[in-house]
């Protein structure tokens, strides 16, 4: 279980909400990087979180900045619009962009973001919200629309097209604290054939716990329980 810092960030702050809305400022991007760094983190993922809503990205002078002094994989997400976007990114200094409302207009742009960079770089984001019973929508824009799409179908489309790795934002449990969504992962756990990163409602070191007994195979994203000091990133580490 890889665990990897989430920061979400709107006008050079990190910001943080519940289910995608309500967002406060936490603090300085750079700042807040190094720290979980320096505490051990495995990964950081960086997400502008209105870029796609003004169709561009904030982040690529952040991640050039960052690459100094931290040697862990960065993710860039965010307004991912075209292979410019994603040069962009990796130019700056990430490993990995991910991507998700411009992919859910226009799928086929997974397939050429890994044909061009390879299945390893290109990560889909996908922001999911119950809609009833046992089904679960695709949302975009930061949990700002709909997309009509099914999770499922699209988990299984995402794959087809060569993504190397997804991450999934349950928007009913991000920003919660109340622990990690049991029910959509029962849901797609055994159509996923790729790493599979979960993030959003982890407020204690009981919630990770519980997930490595469950899924021993998904990572977390953190970023409230980090953020609020809820738990630490070497306590995670000595106890999972």
């Amino acid at each position: 279980m890889r665990i990897i810092a989430r920061l979400d960030i709107k006008n050079n702050f990190v910001i943080k909400g519940v289910n995608l809305e309500g967002l406060r400022k936490i603090g300085n991007p750079l700042e807040i990087a190094q720290k979980y760094y320096n505490d051990g983190i495995d990964e950081i993922i960086f997400i502008d979180a209105v870029a796609s809503l003004y169709r561009r990205n904030n982040l690529y002078k952040i991640i050039d900045n960052s690459v100094k002094n931290i040697f862990v994989p960065l993710t860039v997400g965010g307004g991912i619009r075209s292979l410019k976007d994603i040069e962009k990114a990796l130019n700056s200094g990430a490993d990995k962009v991910a991507i998700n409302s411009f992919a859910t207009e226009n799928p086929k742009f997974i397939q050429e973001a890994v044909k061009n960079f390879g299945s390893s770089t290109i990560i889909s984001y996908i922001e999911t919200k119950q809609i009833k019973e046992n089904s679960w929508e695709v949302y975009k824009y930061s949990g700002r629309e709909k997309t009509g799409i099914n999770l499922e179908n699209w988990i299984k489309q995402v794959q087809d097209y060569g993504c190397g790795e997804i991450l999934l934002t349950p928007i009913d449990y991000e920003g919660t604290q109340k622990g990690f969504d049991f029910n959509v992962l029962d849901k797609i756990y055994s159509s996923i054939r790729v790493p599979l990163v979960i993030s959003g409602g982890c407020g204690k070191l009981r919630h990770v716990e519980d997930l490595k007994k469950k899924f021993p195979d998904i990572s977390v994203a953190l970023a409230s329980a980090l953020h609020y000091q809820n738990i630490d990133i070497s306590t995670i580490k000595k106890n999972i």
